[in-house]
This record gives structure tokens, C-alpha cells and sequence, in this order.
């Protein structure tokens, strides 16, 4: 039915004013949301004041010590570092496929949590996720042990491209060859990011380092990728949308309060080429306002981008500033590419789930939250090359993150047999018409799926 306005009106007031939640009324309101510069420590800082961890980690009602489990961790110390403090049920459930880690999770259990978990989401046995994650685990086991080489040879690939170009694009003399070296750097660095993404939802791997090229930490993209985005998206609690604000709104509510929402794409065309050195000195201005930031937060792989210039420099036999203006160029050109590849890629269209909808479960299984929240391209997922430079598969990576990109292919039958058995809302579209309603979609004002309220 269309929209009620007295619904709009009531729901605007809660969200806005009392800042509280219209699609899922029983939780608190994400702390920290629309404070400060919205970076990941601040999100980790607010989700922890709302989990009830009590400093510990949260998987579904119980607290959990692994501060000793940490330096064997298979997946790497850094995801437990991180996520320390916090309620970490869906990373736990979709970042491990073999069902013996709850045996091993059971060794560090000190304690019931006190209070109710802040997520909507549940994780029953019988539910969609959990009986597709039983079948995808049973897939696995029949999947070439060899299929994740071909990940690894486009992004090696394109990671060589990168350098010979942005090297080229400062020792060419020649106009035409010089713009040609320039825009094939910058088309490489975005699609290397892009494809860099793949290995940061794995254990630690000198790849996933690959990212830090566009002047972004992995690290902190774990957070605001991983942590934030993947585990609830298109909700109050995804960075990747609040981090917009207040210039572009994705969520349907808030546009109700600026007039950003018809510049919208004009904005996005302003912004989008700085985004990757903006990153950069947003990260590095936390240093003058929070205390042992730089100590806490910064490691050596944050200065990986600085090398680039030094490697043009050396290779080019140019004079510094001129590198530097070819740098410049590439960074910005890449970011602009990168950006629109990431905002057209799923997420942005009216027939997905967006907080701020009316919905008729408060509580909601995981799994078919993640299917109802994105849109797959089949344009994009016919070819593998454009499945690593442009979030191919999208659905099945979002339920599965730390399967490698060549093998979701291999788990199609089982997915769309449980969405078919589940009713699961998985639905697919064409890269344009990604492009075109993610336009629409910023100008939009008022949430879908509406019941009668009457």
C-alpha cells in the first residue's frame, strides 16, 4: 500500500529525535552513530557500550575469554584484538564453516551475558543460515583444492600492471602514451583494491596488504567492511552507510532532514575522487584528538601507499614534484573509479532492505537478512575477472566472507535450493540498473514494505 504519512511522521520523530529504531523497536539505538569523524574505532568503541561483553567476547548469550586463544587464533590475532569487548555472534557463525570450532569455543566460556543481545538477528538450527551453512561445508569438501589460484593470478596480475604503468606514466615523453600509462595505473589500483578485498576477509596473508595501496588501512576495513558492513547491512549499524553522512543517505528516514538527497549524485561526483586521501588524512588527524592513537592503531603496513611515489621516482628518473603530481592524479582517478564500483555494487537499490522499512519480523534470521539486503548483477557474475574487480557474487559472499571468490561459483546449487526451500528473496539485476536506481535511491524519501497502521 503507499506510504502512510502518518506512519513517516511518527517514525521520523523516533528515529531522529529519541533515536531509536523504526525496523527493529527493541533495540538500542547504535551509540556513537552520528557522532565524531565515524571511523572504525569510534563504531568498536559504540558497539562495546551496547553488547553487555562486560570486556570479554559476546557470542550469542554467553561471555567468552580468549584473551589466551589469541596467538593461536587460525584466523589470525587481529580479528580477536579487534572485536575484544564486543558481541561477535555473526562474525562467529559466518566466519566458521567446520561445526568443530564450537568446541572449541566451549573451552574458554566463563559466564552467561546479562542482557539481551542488541542485533536482531537469530541464528536458529533450523533456520536458513545454519542449515545452508551445513550443506556449504559439505560442498567444500568436494571442491578443487587448486580453484583459489585463479584469484590469486588476477590480482598478482593486476598488481604488476599497476606498477609497470605508474612507472611508465612518468618515463613516456610522449602525450598520448603518458595519459594511456596514467589511466591504465589508475584502472589497476581501483580493481587491486577491489580485488584486495577478497583476502581481507581470510586469515593473514601478504595479499590482503595489497589494499593499503589506495592509502586505506585493511585493518580498519576489517572493521568498517568486515565487522560493520558484512554482518548488517543496509542497517543503523553499517559504517559504511552512516560514514556517508550527512551528504549521501542511503536509509530512507534520514533524507527527511536535508536537502543533500537531490545533490546527491552531484555530491558523490565531488567527493568520490578524494576518497582514498581523505581516508588517509582523516586517520592521521585522530592522532591530535584521541590519546595513543598512533601507538594503539598504527602499524607499518599504513605507510604502504608512500612507496608507490618512491618507486616512480627511482624507476623514472623524474624529478620529485612530478611524480608527485602523476601520483596525485592516479590515487584520485583510482578512488573515483573505486568508489563508484563499491556504491553501484549491491547494496543501493529500492527492492533491498534498508533500516527504516517496515517489516513484519522484529527478529530475523541472519541469513535471509543478507539475502534481502543485496542485489546480485548477472552481467557482472557471468565473467570470473569482473567477479574480482566489481563484487561479483555478491549474496554468496556476504552469507559466506572468508570463502575465496572462486569458489562461491561451486555453491550455487545448494544456495538456490535453500532460498527456493526458505523463500529467501534472492534476486538479480544488471550493473545499469544497479547504477541507475542507486541514483533513485538517494533522492528517495520514504520507506518501502509498509503495513497498515491504521
Amino acid at each position: 500500500m503507499p506510504p502512510n504519512s502518518d506512519y513517516l511522521d511518527i517514525a521520523y520523530r523516533r528515529t531522529v529525535e529519541k533515536k531509536t529504531h523504526v525496523s527493529f523497536p527493541q533495540l538500542v539505538y547504535p551509540s556513537l552513530r552520528d557522532d565524531g569523524l565515524r571511523d572504525p574505532v569510534q563504531w568498536l568503541t559504540g558497539k562495546s557500550m551496547d553488547d553487555g561483553a562486560e570486556g570479554l567476547w559476546r557470542v550469542h548469550d554467553g561471555l567468552y575469554d580468549l584473551e589466551s586463544f589469541i596467538p593461536t587464533h587460525p584466523g589470525g590475532a587481529e580479528w580477536l584484538e579487534l572485536t575484544k569487548g564486543t558481541d561477535i555472534t555473526e562474525a562467529f557463525e559466518s566466519h566458521h564453516l567446520n561445526p568443530a570450532v564450537n568446541k572449541v569455543l566451549e573451552k574458554y566460556y566463563i559466564k552467561k551475558a546479562q542482557t539481551p543481545r542488541n542485533s536482531p538477528f537469530t541464528f536458529k538450527d533450523d533456520g536458513f543460515f545454519r542449515t545452508l551453512k551445513r550443506s556449504v561445508w559439505a560442498e567444500l569438501q568436494n571442491v578443487p583444492k587448486h580453484v583459489n589460484k585463479r584469484t590469486d593470478r588476477i590480482i598478482d596480475g593486476l598488481f604488476f600492471v599497476f606498477l609497470l604503468t605508474c612507472a611508465l606514466s612518468c618515463i613516456c615523453n610522449n602525450y598520448w602514451l603518458v595519459m594511456s600509462s596514467y589511466l591504465a595505473a589508475s584502472l589497476s589500483l581501483a580493481w587491486i583494491v577491489v580485488a584486495a578485498h577478497n583476502y581481507i576477509h581470510k586469515k593473514t596473508n601478504w595479499r590482503m596488504y595489497l589494499f593499503n595501496l589506495g592509502m586505506w588501512s585493511y585493518r580498519d576495513f576489517r572493521v568498517s567492511h568486515a565487522l560493520s558492513h558484512h554482518l548488517y547491512p543496509n542497517t543503523l549499524m553499517d559504517l559504511e552507510i552512516s560514514g556517508f553522512e550527512p551528504f549521501v543517505f542511503w536509509l530512507p528516514l534520514k533524507n527527511r532532514l536535508h536537502s543533500y538527497g537531490q545533490l546527491a549524485i552531484f555530491i558523490q561526483m565531488l567527493i568520490f575522487g578524494f576518497m582514498f586521501p581523505l581516508n588517509f588524512l582523516k586517520r592521521f588527524s585522530l592522532n591530535f584528538v584521541r590519546k595513543d592513537f598512533f601507538v594503539n592503531h598504527y602499524r607499518w603496513h599504513d605507510g604502504i601507499s608512500l612507496l608507490i611515489p618512491v618507486w616512480m621516482w627511482v624507476i623514472s628518473g623524474s624529478t620529485f614534484y612530478d611524480v608527485l603530481i602523476m601520483w596525485v592524479w592516479i590515487i584520485c582517478t583510482a578512488s573515483f573509479i573505486f568508489m563508484h564500483i563499491g556504491s553501484n555494487a549491491a547494496h543501493h537499490h529500492p527492492d533491498c532492505f534498508r533500516d527504516g522499512d517496515e517489516i513484519d519480523e522484529i527478529t530475523r534470521d541472519w541469513g535471509l537478512h543478507e539475502v534481502e539486503a543485496v542485489m546480485d548483477r548477472r552481467d557482472i557474475n557471468k565473467n570470473f575477472f569482473t567477479v574480482m574487480t566489481f563484487f561479483g557474487h555478491h549474496t554468496l559472499h556476504h552469507l559466506f566472507p572468508t570463502l575465496d571468490h572462486a569458489v562461491l561459483e561451486y555453491m550455487y546449487p545448494v544456495f538456490l535450493e535453500h532460498c527456493e526451500k526458505y523463500r529467501a528473496k534472492f534476486r538479480v539485476t544488471t550493473q545499469f540498473d544497479m547504477v541507475v536506481n542507486q541514483i533513485k535511491l538517494t533522492v528517495t524519501k520514504v520507506p518501502k514494505l509498509l503495513k497498515d497502521s491504521k
